[in-house]
């Protein structure tokens, strides 16, 4: 599969906001500072279509990015300590409202750097996504801040650790450009 084209669609910080998906529509979730916008980045071909930012906690809204034949949601990162117990409310309350749409999702990608074990959140969200059969793929990023074999240990522990097969488990990075390939494949096959 080829990107040939992406755009920013909306941001959306509440249910009247959210848009009814005209394609298939993929939903990239994770802890704050995960890699969510580096990955759309990635896969737009793009510096700056998503905003990044090295502190975490910068996604507080749901946006939304037009890929031609299909769109993506960035969902705003949890698990960030640093913001008001108000604003996390905030943040949870919209997560709850995007997959109650669950209709909505043909996919998740629940990201997670490479060099941290899953949270709470992360582990609670993969329940979550069971119960509510929600098919996702979990993506590890940052693989370039580890060697090959780190990589490889990361990757098995973390799948074991969300209870998966090593192969339900992407390596991604966004500098090196690692996995691209790999998670453009995963796209092609869900639509």
């Amino acid at each position: 599969m080829e990107i040939k084209e992406a755009k920013f669609l909306k941001s959306a910080a509440e249910v009247r906001g959210f848009l009814r998906p005209e394609r298939p529509m993929i939903a990239v979730c994770g802890r704050s500072n995960a890699g969510k916008s580096s990955l759309i980045n990635l896969l737009a071909n793009r510096k700056n279509l998503a905003k990044t930012s090295s502190a975490p906690g910068r996604t507080r809204l749901v946006n939304y990015f037009d890929f031609g034949e299909f769109w993506l949601a960035d969902l705003p990162g949890y698990g960030y300590a640093a913001v008001s117990r108000d604003e996390k409310a905030r943040w949870g309350r919209t997560l709850d409202a995007f997959f109650a749409k669950k209709e909505d999702i043909r996919h998740v990608f629940l990201l997670i750097d490479i060099r941290r074990d899953p949270s709470g959140d992360d582990l609670q969200l993969v329940d979550f996504l069971n119960y509510h059969i929600i098919p996702f793929s979990v993506i590890a990023t940052k693989s370039d801040k580890l060697s090959r074999m780190k990589t490889k240990e990361r990757r098995r522990a973390i799948a074991s650790q969300f209870g998966l097969g090593e192969d339900n488990v992407a390596i991604v990075s966004s500098v090196t450009g690692e996995g691209k390939d790999e998670i453009l494949s995963r796209i092609a096959a869900l639509l």
